[in-house]
């Protein structure tokens, strides 16, 4: 992975169910809203490079929830709407203004939770979301995790490692077991905001039927593809850069 620490600066934030760090790059502009990005399954440092992308043209934040990557630990284990309620109570703490908030991978449904009805959401992205009613079931998620693996790029499953030993199998189990037992689509009928819907063409583990039904759910709904797998920010960092911004630009 690129290095992309320069101008980066990290804070953390004690919040209602853990200490969550942030990590921040660019500057806030009067014209387009600040980006939010929550994480994925456990991981973050992947994202950084995406980051950074948005970075270029606003101030970007992404978030690391309790207990993995860089924050602290939560008082127990946290269900996919308890990471939502994390996220948005760093969003009140913070004077950012309206944001977008995006999420990537399983941080799609920690974004829709948090969003919900959130008054500091001006709109909401979601990258690959999870878990597509195709992939409901752990041994149906593996198998096409495996299968979408084939098709990422050298070296991403190697930047995993540290922050999976971080998070332990135990909390790994539990993590996913949380996000096959959520559905995001009755939190994202409660969406008031536009919504843009990012899937990588060669996803495995969601299907394009998948993207286009989440987009379908609320009046403004858009959906796009652009190349790559699952983790298509990794391949081409700029590749989410255009479409955010567009979708920045036209709802602030």
């Amino acid at each position: 992975m690129p290095d992309v620490s320069l101008g980066v600066t990290a804070s953390f934030h004690d919040g209602v169910l853990g200490r969550i760090r942030s990590r921040s790059i660019g500057v806030p502009r009067t014209d387009v809203p600040e980006v939010v990005l929550v994480q994925g399954m456990a991981v973050a440092n992947y994202l950084l490079p995406g980051l950074a992308a948005f970075g270029q043209w606003t101030r970007a934040h992404l978030l690391e929830l309790p207990g993995f990557a860089g924050s602290g630990d939560p008082p127990h284990e946290l269900s996919v709407q308890e990471f939502g309620r994390a996220v948005a109570d760093w969003l009140a703490a913070r004077t950012l203004g309206r944001v977008i908030l995006a999420g990537h991978s399983s941080g799609t449904q920690v974004a829709v939770e948090a969003a919900a009805d959130h008054p500091a959401v001006a709109g909401l992205v979601l990258a690959s979301p999870t878990v597509d009613p195709a992939a409901r079931g752990l041994l149906r998620l593996l198998v096409r995790w495996q299968l979408d693996g084939r098709r990422e790029p050298p070296g991403l499953t190697r930047s995993h490692w540290p922050e999976w030993k971080r998070a332990g199998p135990r909390r790994l189990v539990h993590l996913v077991r949380a996000h096959l037992r959520h559905g995001m689509e009755d939190s994202l009928a409660r969406l008031t905001v536009p919504l843009l819907i990012l899937r990588g063409e060669q996803d495995r583990l969601s299907t394009p039927a998948w993207g286009r039904r989440l987009a379908l759910i609320v009046p403004d709904g858009r959906y796009a593809e652009l190349p790559g797998a699952h983790t298509f920010p990794w391949l081409d960092p700029q590749a989410w850069s255009e479409p955010v911004r567009e979708f920045a630009e036209a709802v602030r």
